[in-house]
């Protein structure tokens, strides 16, 4: 398994907007329950705006055993999101875990 699919510092790091048509709603895979409307094309996953912020998506407990419950239906943001990314190293340090690969 890798980093992306069990630590989850992203999702408890960053404020997750995509385009309403990723929804469910709308035709995408994005379950409307986890998605708050932001604007009139523009949606967030339930709790990344939160201080601190955890997607509500997310189950489990970041750095030890935290999986997305909706990983193959997660929005645009978290698919293009790169394990071992700088954004990957900054969640990570913000949550006291190691950088991947030497970097962050």
């Amino acid at each position: 398994m890798s980093a992306c699919t069990s630590c989850g510092a992203c999702c408890a790091c960053f404020r997750v907007d995509f385009s309403i048509h990723e929804t469910e709603d709308m035709g995408g895979s994005v379950p409307g329950g986890l998605a708050v409307d932001v604007t009139d094309s523009t949606a967030r996953m339930r709790g990344t705006d939160h201080s601190p912020p955890r997607c509500a998506a997310l189950t489990g407990k970041v750095g030890q055993k935290a999986i997305c419950g909706i990983y193959e239906w997660r929005p645009s943001p978290c698919r293009e999101f790169e394990e071992g990314s700088d954004a990957c190293g900054r969640a990570r340090q913000r949550h006291g875990l190691p950088a991947l690969d030497g970097r962050g």
